[in-house]
């Protein structure tokens, strides 16, 4: 589990971002921001998820800024629905560049988290994407296209964003999806494996 030691308050477009760091284990050859799932649901940055990427990200060398978006946690701000969060996520990954200036970009995200990744990657540049159990097909927004190698994992007995809303999306992309057998949503029991493709497809 992540530990709470090297929280931060970054400043957003609309007020403070609470923000959990996880260091780099070693030199740090990366950052990555990694967005939560949708917090109307109880979704913030210490989901088991985001740690678990947070983890496996800073085992390859990644400096980690897991941010609660605005209105979430000790963030201030309203709830946007994945509009005003792409702006919180920019400001987060403006932040960890002039901590760590010159180093690769990774934007990665869980559920709502991956539909805000995606929409962020469409704003500015990143060198690696990572969305897991993306939320495709939930929104009023559309999701956008991602870059070819993105790294898109998906459960196959997901029951909150079924498989084939994520096929559907990318399939006109010829975007390769990575589907973890009988895994659902939330990955219940298969974390462990969840790291071990973040790391082994990286």
């Amino acid at each position: 589990m992540l530990k709470a030691l090297n929280k931060i308050q970054i400043a957003g477009p609309v007020g403070a971002l609470d923000t959990i760091i996880v260091p780099a284990q070693g030199e740090a050859s990366g950052v990555a921001v990694i967005c939560h799932p949708n917090p109307l649901q109880g979704g913030t940055h210490t989901n088991k998820v985001v740690q678990t990427a947070a983890k496996a990200l800073s085992q390859m060398g990644y400096a980690c800024y897991c941010p609660n978006l605005r209105g979430v946690g000790d963030s201030e701000g309203e709830h946007d629905y994945g509009q005003g969060e792409v702006d919180d996520v920019i400001a987060v990954v403006e932040y960890a560049k002039s901590q760590h200036p010159g180093l690769p970009l990774a934007l990665a995200g869980f559920s709502f988290g991956g539909f805000v990744a995606a929409r962020t990657r469409a704003r500015i540049e990143a060198d690696k994407l990572l969305l897991m159990g993306v939320a495709v097909g939930k929104y009023p927004i559309p999701t956008p296209d991602v870059p070819v190698d993105a790294l898109v994992i998906h459960g196959e007995e997901d029951e909150v964003i079924p498989l084939s809303n994520v096929m559907n999306w990318a399939r006109p992309q010829s975007l390769p999806v990575l589907v973890l057998p009988g895994a659902g949503h939330f990955f219940h029991g298969r974390l462990v494996q969840l790291a071990q493709m973040i790391q082994r497809c990286w």
